[in-house]
């Protein structure tokens, strides 16, 4: 098990952290920080100059994942988790991928209202006597502030809340302590096993009376999504597209779809390919969309967009798949598709 602590600079993580592991039995400190400065210092400039944070890194929020798994083989755990996660789409990814490796979350928010954090905030010492570099984390800390109060919706939904702003480091752990026990913040994402050879998945495109194409937003891991899934041994592949359907939207199709597209996804580390099938689920009346059901362990939102939005949202893969599915179904004729090129 992980137990997260989340929330903003002055908040107390890091205090917390220290005196639960003398409340939880096994348990062992992982900072993710250390991952983001060693990769700091392994990776190019000119990558470095790319990004705001080392969060941005999908090596680092990889690296989270791994370490934890490996970490886990040499101690029972639970490990502790100071880390501030304000994106949404990095919660999804890191969680997600626990998930998928059957490491539970208990996602815990320590926070403070803004003066308390401030005043925590301008008494930090880093870094004892150098004035310079503690006045530069300390502003770096303030400006974190307005991202922190622009997260906090969406992670007060998520964790369990624990406010710090009249405890002591003891008091927030023992609080932090007695929540895990109870099981709060636990992380109900839906649990998708981490592919070990090439798989073979179904998607369904659907549509609204302005044929806009309808993308779901999957909790367990960043970026859009096409409603679909993985077949299952045995399971023919349209029927796979309705069950998956069924499963993440409540809409029961009359018929199997017919295909669009079937795309060759080539191995990419740490990604192992294989095939990829896009099928027609046709148009949806409104009052089939108003009957839209959202599992929340499973997807956290659905939208309907045109091709332009399309584009912006999907990742590259998923897009090129998208446009040449489109371009099937303008014309009838499903497509052959190697790694994104058609075929003939």
């Amino acid at each position: 098990m992980i137990v997260w602590l989340n929330g903003t600079f002055g908040a107390g993580k890091t205090t917390a952290a220290h005196e639960l592991l003398d409340l939880l039995p096994g348990s062992t400190l992982y900072d993710p920080e250390l991952l983001g400065h060693g990769l700091r210092l392994m990776l190019p400039a000119k990558r470095l100059e790319e990004i705001d944070d080392y969060q941005d890194l999908p090596a680092w929020r990889r690296m989270v994942v791994d370490t934890a798994a490996a970490l886990l083989t040499e101690v029972p755990g639970p490990l502790i988790t100071p880390m501030t996660l304000l994106r949404q789409e990095y919660r999804d990814e890191i969680f997600g991928s626990l998930a998928a490796r059957r490491i539970p979350v208990r996602h815990v928010l320590l926070h403070a209202e803004e003066t308390i954090l401030r005043t925590r905030i301008a008494g930090r010492e880093e870094i004892p006597g150098n004035t310079e570099a503690n006045e530069s984390v300390r502003q770096w800390s303030l400006d974190h502030l307005g991202s922190y109060a622009g997260a906090l919706d969406w992670i007060r939904a998520d964790a369990h809340v624990v406010d710090t702003s009249g405890l002591t480091p003891r008091q927030t752990a023992e609080q932090v302590a007695e929540a895990v026990r109870t099981g709060a913040g636990s992380c109900d994402i839906v649990q998708t096993p981490e592919p070990t050879a090439e798989t073979l998945a179904a998607g369904v495109l659907l549509f609204d009376d302005q044929d806009r194409v309808l993308l779901v937003d999957p909790t367990y891991k960043a970026g859009w999504e096409f409603p679909g899934g993985i077949v299952e041994p045995g399971e023919a592949p349209a029927r796979a597209g309705v069950r998956e359907v069924a499963e993440e939207l409540g809409i029961q199709l009359p018929r199997a779809p017919r295909l669009l597209v079937l795309d060759w996804e080539a191995p990419k580390p740490p990604g192992f390919g294989g095939l990829r099938l896009l099928f027609d689920g046709g148009r949806l009346t409104d009052d089939r969309i108003r009957d839209l059901l959202l599992p929340g362990a499973e997807l956290r939102d659905w939208r309907f967009v045109t091709e332009a939005e399309a584009e912006q949202m999907l990742p590259p893969v998923r897009w090129n798949r998208l446009r040449w599915a489109l371009r099937a179904r303008e014309r009838g004729c499903p497509l052959h598709l190697e790694a994104g090129v058609p075929v003939g």
